[in-house]
């Protein structure tokens, strides 16, 4: 895929409002979004989430919806499994300056710094619109300190809208500078301060891919009592502007996400659930470049109970209603009543070794 026709002005745009002109950020891929209608199809596409049970399995990720209810505009919230909240941090933030978000040829670098108003404000003033949600509410909790991730995941804990608590482990811990998310000893610790404090909802860990070994951060996140999670966040990456000689974004180096991602979380989540999470019975939610309902499937087959999407908001904000009908249909014709009866069901035949 060539570079996209897009200049960063609309990408900065659409991050900041949630909705995109149609092709949004990407044209071409928008194309493979055209054509699913509604279905009639009577698979059940429940799934429980450590004893959260969604509609289907159909998750919005954290930073691409705002932070409850902003995306009703575009869709009925009721068709989804979940909408995650943008992740919280215990005070405000402004973020990165621009750019923070630009196009790439497989998708979009961003670097937005974690931009947020702060527990306090979140608590206030955007938590009370959750009351009533036609579908679940996942809280994502940020932070540079083992104390900030405690504010903000024992505030959560205490909030009746919120369904589950994600911390956002790919963040630098300020004492020592390193990732919380990239070193097991890091997540194990944090885990072992956080996990006592959310007592009343399940806690979900998501990974990130920039490691030598998922399995490992997997395994770390479950001992440290993970009850899901999600695999993964985005990768570490970089644009220079070859005329100017600069980074295309400000603060360097940003996270990739999107289509060109997909096939790498595929693996991810293919290990993590036939190494560690499936004998665990710790759910695995699939995230990272799903577009349609075959990416979706994908995932699912590979091992993930759920998928979450994100860059594909910024192509089509209805995506998601296209990838439930295809999920249903494709439940449908494989003979199954639950989309849950194929979850971890790729064939042996292919070999896809986990140790590979």
């Amino acid at each position: 895929m060539g570079r996209l026709p897009v200049i960063a002005a609309r990408s900065e745009r659409t991050h900041r409002t949630g909705r995109s002109e149609r092709g949004g950020l990407f044209p071409s891929l928008a194309l493979r979004a055209e054509g699913a209608v509604p279905s009639a199809a009577m698979a059940d596409l429940s799934v429980s989430l450590a004893g959260v049970r969604l509609a289907n399995p159909v998750v919005l990720a954290a930073g691409t919806c705002g932070y409850v209810r902003e995306i009703a505009d575009a869709l009925p919230l009721e068709r989804l499994g979940a909408i995650t909240t943008k992740s919280i941090t215990a005070e405000s933030r402004e973020g990165n300056a621009p750019w923070r978000i630009i196009d790439s040829p497989a998708g979009m670098l961003n670097a937005i710094g974690l931009a947020n108003v702060g527990l306090d404000r979140f608590m206030r003033e955007k938590l009370p619109e959750a009351r009533g949600l036609p579908c679940k509410l996942f809280g994502s909790v940020a932070g540079h300190s083992v104390d900030e991730y405690l504010a903000v995941a024992s505030a959560f804990d205490t909030a009746a809208e919120i369904a589950a608590v994600e911390l956002n482990v790919s963040c630098p811990n300020t004492a020592d500078g390193l990732q919380f998310g990239e070193h097991p000893d890091a997540l194990r610790a944090l885990l072992r301060e956080v996990k006592p404090a959310v007592r009343s909802k399940p806690l979900f860990v998501k990974l990130s891919p920039n490691v030598g070994d998922i399995v490992a951060m997997a395994t770390a996140a479950i001992d440290g009592g993970a009850q899901a999670l999600v695999v993964a966040n985005t990768f570490a990456a970089m644009a220079i502007d070859v005329e100017t000689r600069a980074p295309r974004l400000s603060r360097g180096r940003g996270g990739l996400s999107g289509p060109g991602i997909h096939p790498i979380v595929v693996r991810m989540v293919y290990d993590t659930y036939h190494r560690v999470a499936r004998d665990a019975k710790v759910p695995v939610i699939g995230l990272g470049g799903v577009s349609n309902w075959r990416d979706a499937a994908e995932f699912i087959l590979a091992g993930a109970s759920a998928v979450a999407m994100g860059t594909a908001l910024f192509i089509d904000p209805r995506a998601p209603l296209r990838v439930a009908d295809g999920l249903a249909k494709w439940v449908d014709r494989h003979g199954c009543r639950s989309v849950s009866e194929l979850v971890g069901a790729v064939k042996d035949g292919a070999k896809a070794e986990a140790k590979a």
